[in-house]
């Protein structure tokens, strides 16, 4: 190649690179957009409450309607939800605590019951049973409902899923509780 087919080469590049800018410029004079003195949107957040445990479990304690909860459940399904469970808790009667305490007889037992495990101190402070509701609420989302549980499950976010193994668990009792 000779230096006139470098300098047409050159050339183009360079036309190229121009006219880029050039349309760029242009653009920027025919589209005028005025930029706002503080960049960013202000966004309007209301009073930030904050309430302890023992209130959450409370309010939330009247909204659900615990015997309609109830009835969306199915035992065969919480069985078959449990199965993510029993990778931490065991369910049989005399079961050993794994990860988890064991959970036989849980439901309308004490919170931090059971002798043999060791509890965060989040449980031994939460002084209330595992009603259906407390069991609902826990359920939801373990470390959100007591602040400080060491349990690092994520939750069963719909209620159905919920209801039924409340249900499991319920059944798996030596005196299962009556549903409200």
């Amino acid at each position: 190649m000779d230096s006139f087919e470098l300098n047409k080469l050159i050339a183009a590049v360079l036309m190229v690179a121009l006219l880029i800018i050039g349309i760029g410029k242009l653009s920027n004079v025919i589209f005028h957009v005025e930029k706002p003195e503080t960049p960013g949107y202000s966004v309007d957040v209301g009073q930030v409450v904050t309430t302890s445990t023992q209130s959450i479990s409370e309010t939330s304690e009247e909204k659900i309607d615990i015997s309609a909860l109830m009835a969306l459940g199915d035992i065969k399904t919480g069985e078959k939800i449990f199965k993510k469970c029993a990778a931490c808790h065991s369910i049989v009667k005399g079961g050993k605590n794994n990860i988890g305490p064991a959970l036989y007889n849980v439901v309308g037992r004490n919170v931090a019951a059971v002798s043999d495990y060791k509890y965060s101190k989040a449980l031994i402070g939460y002084d209330k049973e595992w009603t259906f509701e407390e069991l609902n609420g826990y359920l939801i989302k373990p470390a959100k409902w007591i602040k400080g549980t060491k349990m690092a499950f994520a939750g069963l976010r719909k209620e159905k899923d919920r209801a039924s193994v409340i249900l499991y668990l319920n059944q798996n009792s030596d005196n299962p509780l009556p549903l409200p």
